[in-house]
């Protein structure tokens, strides 16, 4: 069980450091790709991998599992990544990345309220959130001005809750006892289908010739292969067996691995206000992550007393 738990933490730890880098190869590609392009393509990429993975079919029980996973592809694979870039487009990626940092907050609350028999909430957790938001806040402004644009703040805020909604189905699919591949796969599946209505909405343009390009095919396969098709996989497996909560908490090491990867790939320089940030963010992430292990030892003490 202990081991388990263990595999669970690595597992969202795989996840967050790979999609902490997306950002480079998600870069290189709006070159000559359109964002929605860039979905449709490690959207499609990844279905197909997984299908070549596990190629059993999922039969579901009834058709409130087959609503939860529609609802799941819905939120989690079209309209998170849809709200989080349609917000970059009218507000600064500081403050996406800040708000969409809350998604742990709204994934508590939400926990709280429709499942509260499996996922318990303590101080430490909010207090690691506040630790945590200090210092992700101190990472993306990073000494330049708060620039408020209420119409893309509120689109990021949105993206945020509908993570937070997606968390929580996740935490409901895995409690079918279903294959994590067969399930990642079936949410995908509807993720796509809720997509191809807004492709007539965003200029797509279906040209596969632009892979020609090595360095285009390379990073769709990174954005393809790897952060969809392995790292949904992965934190599904974490929501298993972490719940919702203690796995969303690893969102807060995002902006983290932005600057570490800055630094080491793109070369930029380490500014004492990230520096700063990323301690209290990792703090943040350890004091949310920490249980009262001492105080649940002394209540059983008391208890046989």
């Amino acid at each position: 069980m202990k081991s388990k738990k263990t595999i669970g933490h690595l597992a969202a730890l795989l996840t967050i450091v790979i999609w902490g880098t997306t950002f480079i190869s998600t870069k290189i590609l709006l070159v000559d790709f359109q964002p929605v392009e860039i979905l449709f393509f490690r959207f499609i990429m990844g279905f197909l991998v997984l299908l070549a993975a596990y190629p059993r079919r999922l039969k579901t029980t009834g058709y409130k599992q087959e609503l939860t996973f529609v609802l799941a592809g819905l939120c989690g694979i079209c309209l998170y990544y849809l709200l989080e870039n349609i917000a970059l487009t009218f507000t600064m990626a500081s403050n996406v990345g800040v708000i969409i940092s809350v998604a742990p907050f709204f994934t508590a609350i939400l926990a709280h309220l429709f499942m509260k028999s499996e996922e318990k909430l303590y101080p430490q957790f909010f207090v690691g959130f506040v630790v945590a938001m200090a210092g992700i806040i101190l990472i993306s402004f990073n000494g330049s001005r708060l620039e408020l644009n209420p119409l893309g703040d509120l689109l990021a805020v949105i993206a945020a809750l509908v993570w937070a909604c997606y968390s929580i189905l996740t935490r409901k699919i895995s409690s079918f006892g279903y294959p994590v591949i067969l399930s990642t796969r079936r949410t995908f599946f509807y993720g796509i289908l809720f997509m191809i209505p807004t492709l007539f909405f965003f200029d797509f343009q279906a040209d596969l010739s632009r892979f020609t390009n090595i360095t285009y095919l390379f990073n769709i396969l990174y954005l393809g292969l790897g952060a969809s098709a392995l790292c949904f996989v992965t934190w599904n497996f974490a929501v298993k067996e972490l719940g919702a909560v203690k796995t969303s908490v690893y969102i807060y090491i995002v902006p983290v691995i932005t600057v570490v990867t800055s630094v080491l790939i793109l070369r930029e320089q380490l500014t004492l206000l990230a520096g700063i940030g990323t301690v209290l963010t990792l703090i943040g992430l350890f004091l949310s992550e920490h249980k009262r292990e001492g105080n649940i030892y002394l209540k059983r003490e008391c208890r046989k007393h």
